[in-house]
């Protein structure tokens, strides 16, 4: 199952998407969402998903300076914010069971091959990596707007798998297997290849309306990213 992640139902309208008369205090919203989310878990678990993504487009938006300034904007305190978005999915995920699997996919927007947020993940790395206890994360790495992998540093050893996104959504065009080949050997040199995994960039139809390119071309690019990972993973 993919659901949103509970930062996203915050992060988009803030304090004036929240009604100040249940919640006249953000303390008490952050304290329930994180509750919600727990039976959410709990319930998903019961029905037999032992695999859980949860969509997340807002540490993205930490990472831009562009996006960070119109929250600032609002009024919101943005210095804060990455450590209670932390704090609530880690109580979200917290009483998951051992053989239940938890992920992120930290989005940059995909509309009809559109995007909104640049900036790498230097920002919010040290803590989303090293202190939320999901057990792997997808990361765009499609184009020069995700930065470079140096972040990948702050992932814990062995216990956690980094996705990268190196093959776009966006356009048809189909990537060479060399250069794809070439970048998860640079990012290896920050995290071991056991800990790596290759995806595309995103959702191919994040919407209804779908992106620029065929089907054909989806599965051109599926068939090539199979290809590569037996080659580099074996």
């Amino acid at each position: 199952m993919t659901i949103p992640s509970p930062a996203v139902l915050h992060f988009r309208g803030g304090r004036n998407s929240i009604s100040s008369k249940a919640y006249p205090a953000l303390d008490a919203f952050f304290d329930d969402l994180g509750k919600a989310y727990r039976k959410a878990v709990k319930a998903f678990y019961d029905a037999g998903c032992r695999y859980l993504q949860l969509d997340d487009t807002v540490w993205a938006y930490l990472c831009s300076k562009t996006e960070l300034r119109k929250v600032r904007e609002r009024g919101e305190d943005v210095d804060r914010l990455p450590g209670i978005y932390a704090r609530v999915i880690n109580y979200a995920i917290a009483e998951k069971p051992a053989d239940m699997v938890i992920t992120t996919h930290v989005c940059r927007g995909n509309f009809r091959s559109t995007w909104i947020s640049e900036g790498g993940y230097e920002p919010v790395a040290e803590l989303l990596f090293g202190k939320v206890n999901y057990d792997g994360y997808f990361l765009e790495y499609d184009t020069d707007r995700a930065g470079g992998f140096e972040p990948l540093r702050f992932v814990p050893k062995g216990n956690k798998q980094i996705v990268l996104g190196l093959v776009t959504s966006k356009s048809g065009t189909l990537e060479k297997k060399d250069d794809i080949k070439r970048r998860i050997n640079e990012a290896s040199k920050y995290l071991a290849l056991e800990q790596l995994c290759l995806s595309p960039q995103c959702g191919f139809a994040s919407t209804e309306e779908g992106n620029l390119l065929t089907e054909e071309q989806q599965w051109a690019k599926l068939r090539m990213i199979v290809e590569i990972s037996k080659e580099v993973w074996g």
